[in-house]
């Protein structure tokens, strides 16, 4: 195992617990039962006392009454001695052996009742003094209440690193998953989904990356397999255009070939940028007119295809990017209207693109697929238009919705209300 690991340092903070705790334990019951044993002999004092004076051919008669009027009974009868001294259910509450003589004194129990056991081999004396009004609960509770303090500790030190080992179990989990990562395995499952500790919502901000790794890579993927195939029509025409006769109208068609080309790049560019940032963007506020004239720059196409209906006002949103979707807009508009003609206009935040012309075939939705295109192949489109519409929008705080009502298609560039706020 690691010694730096997390899960080591818990595992040896709970064996060095567990130590001090039965250490604590050792010390406090012994230190109790020594403070149990004084407590009895001090109980007991003036009743030894007495009892040590005794003379086995003579025991005093006031000694004897003394013993009576205490509730005491004397017992010198070996054989009722033996039956406490030897029965096996008789306790040793207290013990002291005399270091010199050897005198031997215990403080005995047997069925609730205490017995003093006094035996002197210099005196040749041995006898039991019976406490009938014995009452050691007390000193038994004490040891009780220490087991049981100490077992419930025990337990909960055990239970707190059975719980700490199940919370850190998915860190391990989450070790082996970053592991395999870099083999491009983004699916995983390492916790409780509804679990609020900090431990299970790393775990599950980690899944979220990894997730967007993943959606980061199909992407990818997507654009890699697709621009290959995209750029194979424009590369294709330009080298056909090359081995004609030049002149000038094979020039022109050869100079839109690479324009079309050159514009396809950096749409891909622009939408590589927007995945690459993770929509994170920077936005400022600028007029409407300066975005759709940019669009209208990039597009290079006449005002007479563009009606202008628009109240001239500032949105946030990031120019570039911004621009590059207005473009697409008024591009779709004109290519696929019936009098190539696009009109802008605006409500509050929203901008409109209108057009004439046939509806869609597919729900909007579906052309916001990569390289998507309806049957229609007549016209040069490269299969991106909405596709990078629909995320340049969304990364500006924007949706695209669409209506078609009485032969005019609509494109509605809506503000999202959650950015208004």
């Amino acid at each position: 195992m690691n010694k730096q690991s997390i899960f080591f340092t818990i595992a040896v903070s709970f064996i060095i617990s567990i130590i001090l705790v039965i250490v604590s334990f050792l010390i406090l019951i012994t230190h109790s039962y020594k403070i149990n044993e004084m407590m009895i002999f001090d109980k007991y004092e003036h009743v030894i006392k007495s009892a040590m004076k005794q003379n086995k051919d003579f025991y005093d008669e006031r000694f004897l009454e003394r013993l009576k009027e205490l509730n005491y009974i004397f017992i010198d009868d070996i054989n009722e001695i033996n039956s406490v001294t030897y029965n096996i259910q008789t306790k040793v509450l207290a013990q002291r052996v005399h270091p010199k003589n050897r005198d031997i004194l215990r403080i005995l129990k047997l069925k609730e009742k205490n017995y003093i056991y006094i035996k002197s081999d210099r005196r040749n004396l041995t006898f039991l003094i019976k406490d009938e009004d014995s009452n050691e609960q007390e000193f038994e509770n004490t040891t009780i209440y220490i087991i049981l303090v100490f077992a419930i500790l025990f337990i909960t030190i055990i239970l707190v690193y059975l719980i700490t080992l199940r919370k850190l179990m998915p860190l391990k989990i989450l070790k082996d998953k970053v592991k395999t990562l870099g083999d491009e395995n983004f699916d995983f499952e390492c916790c409780n989904s509804n679990a609020k500790d900090e431990v299970s919502l790393l775990a599950q901000e980690f899944k979220k990356s990894a997730l967007k790794l993943k959606s980061l890579k199909e992407a990818r993927n997507i654009f890699i397999r697709n621009i290959m195939h995209e750029l194979k029509t424009p590369i294709t025409k330009g080298k056909f255009l090359t081995s004609l006769e030049q002149n000038e109208q094979n020039n022109e068609k050869l100079k839109s070939v690479f324009n079309r080309l050159e514009s396809l790049i950096n749409e891909f560019a622009s939408i590589e940028e927007l995945i690459s940032s993770n929509k994170n963007i920077e936005k400022k506020f600028y007029y409407l007119d300066d975005v759709i004239d940019n669009a209208k720059d990039i597009l290079m196409i006449d005002d007479i295809h563009v009606l202008s209906k628009y109240e001239n006002k500032k949105i946030e949103v990031n120019f570039k990017l911004f621009s590059i979707a207005i473009k697409n807009l008024i591009d779709n508009a004109v290519k696929y209207s019936v009098n190539k003609e696009v009109i802008i206009s605006n409500k509050e935040e929203n901008i409109i693109f209108e057009n004439e012309g046939k509806e869609l075939v597919y729900p909007l939705e579906k052309y916001f697929e990569p390289f998507f295109s309806n049957e229609d192949k007549s016209k040069d489109s490269f299969g991106l238009g909405l596709y990078i519409i629909y995320n340049i929008l969304k990364a500006n705080n924007y949706s695209l919705v669409y209506e078609y009502e009485n032969g005019v298609n609509r494109f509605i560039c809506k503000k999202d209300e959650a950015s208004t706020i």
